[in-house]
């Protein structure tokens, strides 16, 4: 069976989203797989807002660009994404409304309620709209009604009975309102599966904050800038149970250096922002590299430059994350795939920064950042706290930066008795600013040499996917992913390369699989294919075929089929 595509649709204020996610998690506890995708205006009011749901018998892992099955509540809707249905497919709207549906094509299947009239009839609001929609869906598509009024019950708990009753009359009565209509229309497309396996729905974001928190994080300082801020909130309400300092400073310079400050005194430590706020955070940077203080920081991709596309999704920062702040030090680079990876490579983060005394950035684009998906309840048992070279007790003869073969000096906190010193110039070995040759030299190296110990003791190798031997090899990293996997089984004699760590580059691995390669097609969500010219630096390989897309949408499965037939035919 082919992913199925609901989508609802409307103003903002409306419950769109939270009707999107009351959806995919009905989809859910009926046994599918879901992946969410939002669409939303940079605007602090209004505006139109969008919920995608994929659901799927197997792994649901990206958006699609057509749809099966669309409430549009308003006229915005179906001019934006009629051209989007499917044959067959089926749009809910409001009869009360007076929406011109002319441009449907043929075929489509049009249900008419009156939304307003049945909230208002059973003493709901306006606002209750999107909950007599989500009962008539579920009664068209075969859901389960139980299941809505129980997540309405879990949404509500907080707020009076009442509110949980009103809305649990609303949800029926859209829910026999459309059986009653079009119970010949009904697909069984919800309809619950014999088996249910447990799964939870969560964004890129929460699996960042729950990896970070399953890592042992004690301080987190982040000022929040979309597409990160829902980090913040997740850090925010579970500090006190988990025992760990979260703190929300007045902007990302600060952000940084608290981080900075909470890990030299010994605290893992993390800070999170998106591309602007890393330009904020650069010189901090490069204070944590050279003062070799353990640092994670998330990176959260959004189209720019400056403020850009504040709400949208790209992958453009990668050169900058590179290459930020002066000189060279050592950087670790991690970029998940999905939000699977988001938790786990999170928690690798903090361990890596601790080992290797260095900061560890996590890239994610916005489409991993706030995409909705379903995934089996996290597992912590088979993950261990590495803390690296952290001394806590007095050593005699203590030296800070005391030159070793794998880059890594012993590391200790204040107040121990041994002397640690940092500041942002170069230093001797006990931290003492130095400007002679020879010193320079070796403390440069020996701080570089940090990414070979990595490169040979905890880089993995690259993620592969299908025959060595395709005619057509696909590589591509971030959140492109998922659409790249639910592509390939339209496509034959075609294999994909996912590079999730990206400095230290697996250069020689890269170069092994792309060098046998027939064609090579790079796939990324930028203008000036940021990836291919990294992959040229590290391994001398230039790629002739490209697909960069920078319009703010996510990369679809469709695009990926369009663009390897293209390749093919050259």
């Amino acid at each position: 069976m082919r992913p199925f595509v609901f989508k609802i649709g409307g103003e903002a204020g409306f419950g769109i989203m939270s009707a999107g996610l009351t959806f995919s998690k009905i989809a859910t506890r009926s046994g599918y797989s879901v992946f969410n995708y939002s669409e939303y205006p940079s605007l602090i009011r209004g505006g139109h807002n969008l919920m995608q749901v994929t659901i799927s018998k197997a792994v649901a892992r990206a958006p699609y660009q057509h749809t099966d099955f669309l409430v549009a509540l308003n006229q915005e809707t179906i001019d934006r994404h009629q051209s989007e249905l499917a044959p067959a497919s089926g749009i809910v709207f409001d009869s009360d409304k007076n929406l011109d549906l002319k441009g449907l094509r043929s075929g489509i299947n049009k249900f008419s309620l009156p939304l307003n009239q049945i909230a208002r009839e059973v003493g709901g609001s306006l606002l209750m709209r999107n909950t007599v929609a989500l009962g008539a869906s579920v009664a068209l598509l075969g859901g389960d009604l139980a299941i809505l009024k129980q997540l309405i019950s879990e949404e509500f708990a907080k707020k009076s009975e009442q509110i949980v009753a009103e809305n649990h009359k609303t949800a029926e009565a859209g829910y026999k309102a459309a059986l009653t209509k079009y119970k010949k229309f009904v697909r069984p497309v919800l309809k619950p599966l014999s088996k249910v396996k447990p799964q939870i729905v969560l964004t890129g974001n929460d699996a960042v904050a729950l990896g970070a928190i399953a890592a042992g994080m004690q301080f987190a300082s982040i000022y929040p800038m979309t597409p990160t801020s829902n980090i913040l909130a997740i850090l925010a309400a579970y500090q006190e149970e988990f025992g760990y300092i979260y703190k929300q400073p007045e902007d990302e310079i600060s952000a940084i250096n608290m981080a900075i400050g909470a890990a030299y005194a010994g605290a893992r430590a993390m800070t999170a922002t998106a591309g602007g706020g890393f330009c904020l955070m650069t010189e901090g940077y490069g204070l944590s590299g050279i003062t070799e203080t353990p640092l994670v920081i998330i990176e959260g991709m959004r189209p720019g430059p400056a403020t850009g596309l504040p709400t949208w999704t790209e992958q453009g920062d990668l050169q900058f994350v590179l290459r930020a702040h002066q000189s060279d030090f050592p950087r670790i680079v991690l970029a998940p795939g999905d939000i699977q990876e988001c938790f786990e490579m999170t928690r690798q983060a903090f361990n890596l920064a601790e080992k290797y005394q260095t900061p560890v950035v996590v890239m994610i684009d916005k489409h991993l950042c706030e995409g909705f998906t379903s995934l089996a309840p996290f597992i912590g048992k088979d993950f261990q706290i590495e803390r690296g070279k952290l001394v806590l007790k007095k050593q005699a003869n203590y030296e800070r930066y005391a030159l070793a073969r794998d880059g890594i000096s012993l590391r200790s906190i204040p107040g121990l008795g041994n002397n640690v010193i940092a500041n942002s110039d170069e230093h001797d070995t006990r931290g003492y600013s130095n400007e002679e040759i020879e010193n320079r030299n070796s403390q440069m190296e020996k701080r570089m040499q940090k990414l070979v110990t990595c490169a040979r003791e905890d880089m993995p190798a690259p993620k592969f996917y299908g025959h060595k031997d395709a005619a057509i090899t696909i590589v591509s990293w971030g959140s492109n992913k998922g659409a790249i996997l639910e592509a390939l089984p339209n496509l034959k004699d075609v294999n994909f390369l996912q590079l999730d760590w990206l400095n230290p580059f697996p250069a020689q691995a890269v170069a092994k699989i792309l060098g046998r390669a027939r064609q090579i097609l790079n796939i990324e969500c930028n203008y000036s294919g940021q990836m291919r010219g990294w992959i040229a630096e590290q391994t001398g390989i230039k790629i002739n075929h490209s697909f960069l897309k920078y319009d703010g949408r996510p990369m679809y499965p469709e695009e990926v089929v369009r663009e390897v037939k293209k390749v093919l035919k050259r």
